[in-house]
């Protein structure tokens, strides 16, 4: 019948953002946990963000697809992780119509949030975003910059002003992290903390179960 609503029992799907800025591993474990929660991803990364891939975990991205696919062979064999690329401006994501819980950019570098803050979208990745803003969905950024000046700070309030979640690169210290891992399961339970996903990447304050 025309208009009846089905229910379905379709998984979530979530769009995640990987820029040129420092801390490339925090989307990359961001996708394991959304993968991991049975969500779908669809990924998108800036011609940045290959490179820091490369600098930072030693991924070999000359062949992108194939990159992707040594991490996570067997969700992309499911059709459960697609990646688009960055010039795709008519990729699915870019559209409102294309429906997703929300979008992740982590790592987010201060270009990016720039141009999203002031609406410019001539990319795939700052079209998704947009898209995000203009149909009231989620939209999480990690921002990881330091020192920041005055116009960081500035659009940063901007899209907080528009509900934009804006979750810091900033590991805490109080839970007894004992390695790199830990201060990363931390952020990147702090954004899944906002999605809302259940997880146990950290100790939490107070929780007595963990020794606290």
């Amino acid at each position: 019948m025309v208009g009846e609503r089905k229910e379905t029992s379709a998984p979530k799907r979530w769009v995640v953002g990987i820029t040129g800025a420092s801390g490339s591993v925090y989307g990359i474990r961001l996708i394991q946990c959304l993968l991991g929660s049975g969500s779908d991803v669809h990924l998108v990364v800036t011609e940045a963000g290959w490179r820091v891939l490369k600098e930072e975990l030693g991924w070999e991205t000359a062949k992108r697809q194939a990159a992707l696919s040594a991490h996570f062979a067997a969700p992309m064999a499911e059709g459960r992780l697609t990646l688009h690329p960055n010039a795709d401006i008519g990729a699915s994501i870019a559209s409102g119509s294309f429906r997703v819980e929300g979008m992740i950019i982590a790592p987010c570098s201060m270009g990016t949030l720039a141009s999203i803050a002031h609406g410019i979208s001539d990319d795939l990745m700052t079209r998704a975003a947009d898209v995000m803003l203009k149909e009231g969905r989620k939209l999480l950024i990690v921002p990881r910059e330091t020192p920041l000046h005055a116009i960081h700070l500035e659009n940063m309030l901007t899209l907080a002003k528009l509900g934009v979640k804006i979750i810091p690169a900033m590991p805490a210290f109080y839970y007894g992290p004992q390695s790199m891992d830990d201060m990363v399961d931390f952020m990147v339970g702090k954004v899944l903390d906002q999605l809302p996903l259940e997880h146990d990447l950290y100790r939490r304050w107070g929780d007595e179960r963990h020794g606290n």
